[in-house]
């Protein structure tokens, strides 16, 4: 600790923030329909953040009262380094929760040291169970080292794996209720998150393939009975139960049920931009402070305090307009 009192992270609409997500690469071997243009150009190496400098920043914001810390890409794994990361970051005091989200394409092998590193629990995208169209929509994806890598994870005995699924209109939203069983057979966790506008793709009309929560439920209820709970895991999702059983159905729904009144998260870029809104282009650009002041926390401290009074109350996503953000999903992870 430097300071004797830990200050806690509260912006102006008295939102405490104490989950951070970081992006701790903006490369993937996959390349998502509703993430990424089908020729990307990555951010070159010396513009991301070293292992080290997200190390740094994670201390401090976790000194700032921060208790989970979600770890995404791109697709983490493929960054060299990742697992020792997190087993560093899993040793942090005061961190209450070390959770990551993959693509799966990478667990087979790693489940079981992520587990070891101190990863709580993982949060794993799947949007199809049909092997043609994973590859359709993943472009480059095999679903069935997918499969193997979540019943590694599950072997690995990671509590509570979550699938998350983004639904496109006329690609997958007729595949919700399999989904849900391939969740309930394995006793997992599912979401069903409502797709962002989030930079220009080339694959399909957004406003077209928007297929709203409320119509996923619709089509779940005439199959499983799914009972609101009060439950959360500290991020967006409002979860069901299903009834009889353990698995939550979950609802990330930034368009058609707006959460930002409860918004308690940040987000660290790759390339060391603290993002204050997914929805917003308000950020603080922490690797210059990083790199202007190297070894002293007490300057990044400053800077992460200062960058409360500019996190918006709300995002603004509009599916009709051209983006706003420009940014892909593939730079934030979500």
């Amino acid at each position: 600790m430097h300071d004797s009192h830990p200050e806690i992270l509260i912006d102006r609409f008295g939102r405490t923030v104490n989950y951070l997500r970081i992006s701790i690469t903006d490369r993937c071997d996959f390349r998502c329909v509703y993430c990424m243009s089908e020729e990307m150009t990555f951010l070159p190496r010396a513009q991301i953040l070293t292992l080290e400098e997200i190390y740094s920043v994670a201390q401090v914001f976790v000194e700032l009262g921060v208790k989970k810390i979600r770890i995404t890409g791109g697709e983490p794994l493929v960054r060299r380094g990742a697992v020792d990361l997190l087993g560093r970051l899993g040793q942090l005091e005061g961190l209450n929760e070390l959770v990551m989200t993959t693509n799966g394409s990478q667990l087979e092998t790693t489940a079981r040291d992520l587990k070891q590193a101190g990863v709580k629990r993982l949060n794993i995208s799947l949007d199809t169970l049909k092997p043609d169209k994973f590859t359709e929509m993943t472009r480059v994806g095999d679903l069935n080292k997918v499969l193997r890598g979540i019943e590694a994870a599950r072997a690995a005995g990671f509590g509570r794996i979550k699938i998350n699924t983004v639904v496109l209109k006329n690609r997958n939203h007729d595949e919700v209720c399999d989904l849900v069983g391939f969740a309930l057979l394995r006793g997992l966790d599912i979401s069903f998150i409502e797709e962002m506008p989030l930079g220009l793709i080339d694959d399909h009309d957004r406003a077209e393939a928007y297929y709203p929560s409320d119509r996923i439920k619709a089509d779940l209820a005439k199959v499983y009975e799914l009972v609101p709970t009060t439950d959360t895991t500290g991020g967006p999702s409002r979860y069901y139960r299903i009834n009889g059983a353990g698995t939550r159905v979950g609802f990330i729904s930034p368009h058609s049920h707006n959460f930002c009144a409860s918004c308690n998260r940040v987000r660290l870029t790759a390339e060391g931009r603290l993002l204050l809104c997914l929805g917003n282009e308000h950020s603080v650009d922490l690797k210059r402070v990083l790199r202007s002041h190297p070894g002293d926390p007490d300057t990044l401290k400053k800077s992460i305090v200062a960058a409360m009074a500019i996190k918006p109350e709300r995002h603004e996503f509009d599916l009709r307009a051209k983006p706003v953000i420009f940014r892909h999903m593939s730079v934030t992870g979500g």
